[in-house]
């Protein structure tokens, strides 16, 4: 209140005294409903262009998510060696499933899966702390490592088992190039740089890859179990306020840092910005141009949504920005007399990257529920469970878009899978079936 009388017996005086002065005192009001008025311009046409951003980073997110599935699906019905039952098994699936009884096929497969998500936990776990602690050379020695068996060891029994499928014949040497070209360049792609739907054909086939392998050496009612409880897990570790995958996305926004490649796919990629920074360049509005465009394992891998977790920019940040700009354009002229500022270089990166970005985990375990399904035989329950993962990706992604915070992938998709795959392979396909020995045509 006092404020206020103060500014307006100062008004009055000036009014009084001196009627040149109230077009000085005019000016700043002009200036600032001109800041305000750009500022409102800015925000509808940033929100205008998020809209249109985001939805086309949504179906840019459709497109690897069922090349992914497909990839899978393929190899399993061409290939007979991922749908043979295996003779060894993963090392955290000690129970194999051999009985006839099933209560003893059920705790096998629950044992199974407490096991394998106690692996999983414990690893989130360890993982969070070695990244609380900068111990960043272990980590990424181990994705490293994790990607170096993926793209050479694995892949390698991949092609074996399709020129063996295909019958082609091909000696060890073309094959051991073949797979030393294809690792070394997938290494290079993924932790350092490259083109982005180079990386991104590494990242998805990767997924395909680790997807089979789960198809071919865990029980099969393990995996049914797997996919309901690494679904629970998910939803704990993003929504939960001390969950580790929320506390690792924090901590990585907290420092401005990129998280681990080999673990994110991302739909965009990142900016960085050389400008010279004047007083004119400065009350200038509207987005900074890119001068270079970087892209490859430090480009696609940041932040938002590590692990199962979809997350966009931050909105925060991107006012804070606004506001900066916003402050540079009302800032006025030095007075003649003083000294003009002279032009600088400023190096500007901006970091924030829009697009969406998704797990591998959520890639695989997509691929390892329509792989399963397809392993039967039933092109119905495949098709149903393809159907039921794409419609729980939609909703997930339009929960992202109303609750704008990072969420876990898999529960809405695994969750209308498991229905979709059970209510067809018990009810649709034997109706179907009986249809079709009939002649009865619908």
């Amino acid at each position: 209140m006092s404020e206020s009388s103060g500014e307006g017996s100062a008004e009055t005086s000036a009014l009084m005294s001196a009627p040149a002065g109230d077009s000085q005192r005019e000016r700043p009001r002009r200036r600032s409903a001109d800041t305000d008025s750009a500022q409102a311009r800015q925000e509808e046409q940033e929100e205008e262009e998020e809209l249109k951003y985001g939805a086309s980073h949504v179906i840019k997110l459709y497109t690897p998510v069922t090349l992914c599935m497909v990839v899978v699906v393929a190899t399993i019905s061409s290939i007979k060696f991922y749908r043979e039952k295996p003779v060894t098994y993963l090392l955290y699936t000690p129970f194999h499933e051999t009985s006839d009884d099933a209560g003893t096929i059920a705790w096998n497969a629950f044992a199974n899966a407490g096991i394998l998500i106690s692996v999983i936990v414990c690893m989130t776990f360890f993982i969070l702390i070695l990244y609380k602690y900068r111990c960043y050379k272990f980590i990424h020695g181990w994705l490293i490592l994790s990607s170096f068996m993926l793209l050479f060891m694995f892949t390698y029994i991949y092609m074996e088992e399709v020129l063996s499928a295909y019958n082609i014949p091909m000696d060890y040497i073309t094959i051991l190039l073949c797979i030393w070209n294809f690792g070394v360049v997938g290494m290079v792609a993924i932790h350092w740089k490259a083109p982005l739907f180079v990386q991104q054909a590494y990242l998805i086939f990767m997924s395909a890859l680790m997807a089979l392998v789960f198809i071919k050496f865990m029980p099969e009612w393990t995996t049914w179990v797997v996919l309901g409880v690494i679904s629970v897990w998910d939803l704990i570790a993003v929504l939960c306020p001390h969950g580790p995958l929320r506390k690792l996305v924090e901590t990585a926004q907290d420092r401005n840092e990129q998280i681990f490649p080999a673990l994110i796919y991302s739909s965009t990629v990142i900016y960085s910005t050389v400008m010279m920074a004047t007083p004119e360049d400065q009350r200038q509005e509207g987005p900074v141009r890119p001068a270079r465009r970087r892209s490859g394992g430090d480009g696609s891998d940041q932040e938002g949504g590590f692990g199962s977790a979809l997350n966009d920019a931050s909105r925060e940040e991107r006012a804070a920005r606004r506001r900066q700009r916003m402050e540079a354009a009302a800032g006025t002229q030095p007075p003649a007399g003083q000294p003009q500022p002279q032009p600088h270089a400023q190096f500007v990166e901006d970091e924030e990257e829009r697009g969406i970005k998704l797990g591998l985990g959520d890639f695989i375990f997509y691929s390892v529920l329509v792989g399963k399904a397809s392993s039967y035989g039933d092109w119905n329950t495949t098709i149903a469970c393809f159907v039921a993962i794409l419609i729980g990706l939609s909703l997930t992604l339009l929960l992202l878009a109303i609750i704008k915070a990072a969420l876990p992938a898999l529960p809405i998709s695994i969750a209308f899978g498991l229905v979709f795959y059970f209510a067809t392979r018990a009810v649709i396909a034997p109706f179907a079936d009986s249809l079709a020995l009939q002649q009865v045509f619908i």
